[in-house]
């Protein structure tokens, strides 16, 4: 099995120790990782923004560049529900309008070629390699956010919460109002500042709540906004991603 590991923009520029730990994880179990140096972002930022038709270049070089792949699999849900849920509808919009026939077909095969391999990590590892138990060992009190796209889009429902219940020494705990949105939510914090800050104390405070010293998620940028807010309020909890904890072993603790 040959996956590609789409590592996404945030990762890359802010956080390249989860991409680590998801190849160290993956290799571990027996999975030949790569990484297409030819890939970018795929998008998101500027669909979201509203720029449709200028997404539509990003679409076709991620697809080129993970051409060849078994599977693609991404530290990132948000990331995940781009690829899966806004370029079929990209290249269905693109059909409908007047634009040459030649270009359509393009963004359709590009969606056709991605969107049923891509995977975000925990799905790839449940649903696919058909794992729970990964053989990690990181021996703290964690709490778990389920971060939207994760939640909403894909339906991630306990994959998460099942691979942690497998680390060894891991103590989960409860997070109150788990299900509400941390406040992030990429170009809304931007664009609402005071409304993001204000759900970002609440999930922190909910997360003070949980007595866990760590919280995790499956989206680093969600992370960051908690981190950032946990930061500024003088906590000791520490953000790290899902993919850190699952990496982990008894000899390499992360």
């Amino acid at each position: 099995m040959r996956v590609g590991l789409f590592v996404t923009c945030v990762n890359d520029t802010l956080y390249p120790g989860t991409g680590r730990a998801v190849v160290s994880l993956l290799e571990r179990l027996g999975v030949e990782v790569g990484f297409p140096a030819a890939q970018s972002c795929c998008g998101q930022p500027l669909f979201n923004t509203g720029y449709r038709h200028r997404t539509e270049a990003l679409m076709l070089r991620h697809a080129a560049a993970f051409r060849g792949y078994d599977h693609i699999v991404t530290p990132s849900a948000s990331c995940v529900a781009m690829v899966r849920d806004a370029y079929p509808r990209i290249a269905t919009r693109a059909a409908a309008e007047s634009r040459p026939r030649r270009e359509a077909e393009e963004l359709a095969e590009a969606a056709a070629s991605v969107v049923p391999r891509t995977y975000e990590l925990t799905e790839f590892l449940v649903d696919v390699l058909g794992v729970s138990d990964v053989g990690a060992c990181f021996p703290h009190t964690v709490t778990y956010h389920p971060t939207c796209h994760g939640l909403r889009m894909l339906g991630l429902g306990d994959r998460p919460r099942r691979l942690l219940e497998h680390v060894k020494g891991l103590e989960l705990r409860e997070l109150p109002g788990a299900e509400e949105c941390c406040g992030f939510g990429g170009t809304f914090a931007v664009k609402n500042p005071a409304v993001s800050a204000a759900m970002g104390a609440d999930k922190t405070r909910a997360i003070e709540e949980s007595g866990a010293r760590a919280v995790c998620a499956v989206d680093n940028s969600c992370l960051m906004h908690i981190g950032g807010t946990l930061t500024r309020e003088g906590s000791s909890v520490r953000p790290i991603h899902i993919a850190e904890i699952l990496a982990s072993t008894e000899g390499n603790v992360l």
